[in-house]
């Protein structure tokens, strides 16, 4: 089965560049998308992530960043789709960001990996990122599906644990005509996965998130997730966001 991907931006954070290239790019102003990610190309329609429930929409965000921002239902209603219609989303992680308009998909399985849940229940004080209050209707409600090892999710899409970023971090690996697109499931943008000349210089393959549980095992996780993609995609990179579909 081939699938197709569309980027759909639901946020935009602005900060210091470093915070996606670890020791680079210090005092540089950076702005990045939050995206959901709509897969198309199966019985029903899939999302990784859900990004932010109401985000900044103005011409400057969406100058920096080089597309439109929506709502969620505004993102989902281009292509046809209301919240209700969902009946898959995958989360690559569950800092808020990504996961504040779970609720509204109240047909949906969510697939989670089990430690993305116990962070967000026990966060470790250096990770403000996270809040259980926009899963807590998905769980209450029955609606998370635990993962707990490497798997398909349906034919075609399948999920590896990559605690690049978070310790729960899930990858997500589609098949589309043309090869295997791989949405990152930690927050990077091209230039972590293609550094400049002055980085590649010092020996660096890549560069590793600002954020991250172990920085040399991360750095050894992108190399291997670099080299399974025929299409990689940075979980925030800014150029997806003038893309209206990939594969």
């Amino acid at each position: 089965m081939a699938y197709t991907i569309h980027p759909i931006v639901l946020g935009t954070k602005v900060f210091d560049k470093s915070m996606m290239t670890y020791q680079h790019g210090q005092g540089q102003q950076y702005t990045i998308p939050i995206y959901a990610w709509l897969i198309k190309g199966g019985e029903k329609p899939i999302l990784v992530d859900t990004g932010e429930m109401s985000p900044i929409q103005s011409q400057d965000r969406e100058a920096a960043i080089g597309g439109k921002i929506y709502t969620f239902e505004q993102g989902l209603e281009k292509h046809g789709l209301t919240p209700a219609d969902m009946d898959i989303v995958i989360h690559t992680h569950l800092h808020t960001d990504h996961c504040e308009n779970d609720y509204k998909c109240e047909n949906a399985t969510f697939y989670i990996h089990e430690q993305e849940l116990e962070s967000v229940h026990n966060p470790h004080p250096l990770d403000y990122r996270y809040l259980s209050d926009y899963i807590d209707d998905i769980e209450e409600n029955g609606q998370i599906e635990i993962v707990r090892q490497d798997r398909e999710i349906v034919p075609g899409i399948r999920v590896r644990h990559t605690p690049v970023h978070t310790r729960g971090g899930l990858t997500v690996y589609i098949e589309t005509a043309k090869g295997t697109a791989v949405i990152t499931g930690f927050c990077l943008i091209d230039e972590n996965f293609n550094p400049p000349p002055e980085i590649r210089g010092m020996e660096m393959e890549v560069i590793p998130p600002g954020t991250h549980v172990d920085v040399y095992k991360a750095y050894d996780i992108m190399k291997e997730v670099r080299a399974g993609a025929d299409i990689l995609i940075p979980l925030h990179e800014p150029r997806f966001a003038a893309v209206d579909s990939i594969g």
